[in-house]
């Protein structure tokens, strides 16, 4: 009897203790789908940043490669707004005639030219007047630039280490003329803030591989338009280098574009280079032996 007993009081107290653990087991369940109720419920009350569309769409920067979020966020993707800045004086074909004037503390002088174009890897220019520089061309195919010069008659080939080289002793540069670059291909771009709130400020900083002299460039985008209003150059140790400044918006046939570009250099006081578009036409048949070395040494009257 005695080990009846025994044992009868032994599987009361083991049930006892199921039935503790039994109940601990259950609250600790009973708190888990507590706290995954909760945060279902904070999740639909307070959605992400990019659920909420305040994001800017994309942004390549060095530092990541997954969307930044931005204050001034456009309407439309930052990619758009810088295609429309690559293409902005191209289309699939183009054609131009422009002034560029340069000047310095000691001297003044305007070339006249023109400039064909077609997508963003074949350009053309000739120089028209004066007539000291009259018939020097410059042909970029692809990622090569030629020279002629017809009064020695000499093709000189452009390597890469000079396409940041100055044009014609002019303030921009071989690649601002050619468009060998572009910002979407060359460079990493983010949004940041600027002091107009009318304006997108976008920073490009060039890639690893890009051969360029800038550290950085800040474009000031008006937002209606999506136009550029300025472009601040910086070198690697973030010192500002040159400011571009596009003015008098004109209509051109069916593109609209600043007809003037304004270049300083901040490190050469008094020095400026001006180009002016006095026409231009976009998107008509152009010869495609316009972009051969052939044409580049044919004798110009």
């Amino acid at each position: 009897m005695l080990h009846k007993c025994t044992t009868t009081f032994h599987n009361d107290s083991s049930l006892k203790k199921n039935r503790v653990l039994f109940f601990k087991f259950n609250r600790t369940k009973f708190n888990i789908q507590i706290l995954i109720i909760f945060l279902l419920t904070w999740i639909i009350i307070f959605p992400s940043p990019q659920a909420m569309g305040n994001t800017a769409t994309i942004s390549n920067s060095p530092s990541t490669n997954k969307t930044q979020t931005a204050q001034t966020t456009p309407k439309i993707s930052l990619e758009t707004i810088i295609n429309r800045l690559d293409t902005l004086y191209r289309s699939d074909t183009a054609y131009a005639e422009m002034e560029m004037t340069i000047q310095t503390p000691h001297w003044k002088r305007t070339l006249t030219m023109k400039t064909w174009s077609k997508g963003l890897d074949k350009t053309f220019i000739v120089i028209e007047s004066p007539p000291r520089e009259k018939g020097i061309s410059t042909l970029r195919k692809g990622n090569e630039m030629w020279n002629f010069f017809p009064k020695i008659n000499k093709t000189m080939k452009i390597p890469p280490s000079m396409m940041m080289g100055s044009w014609m002793g002019s303030d921009f540069t071989n690649d601002d003329l050619v468009k060998e670059s572009t910002r979407m291909a060359n460079y990493y771009a983010k949004l940041i803030q600027g002091e107009n709130r009318d304006n997108y400020y976008i920073e490009f900083v060039p890639h690893k591989e890009t051969v360029s002299l800038w550290g950085k460039i800040v474009s000031e985008i008006d937002k209606k338009s999506l136009l550029p209003v300025s472009e601040i150059f910086y070198d690697e140790k973030n010192q500002k280098i040159r400011e571009l400044y596009f003015k008098k918006v004109t209509t051109f046939g069916n593109k609209t574009i600043p007809a003037v570009m304004e270049l300083i250099p901040t490190t050469k006081k008094n020095h400026k280079t001006i180009i002016h578009y006095t026409s231009a036409k976009f998107d008509e048949p152009i010869d495609k032996k316009t972009f051969t070395l052939r044409n580049l040494k044919k004798k110009r009257r």
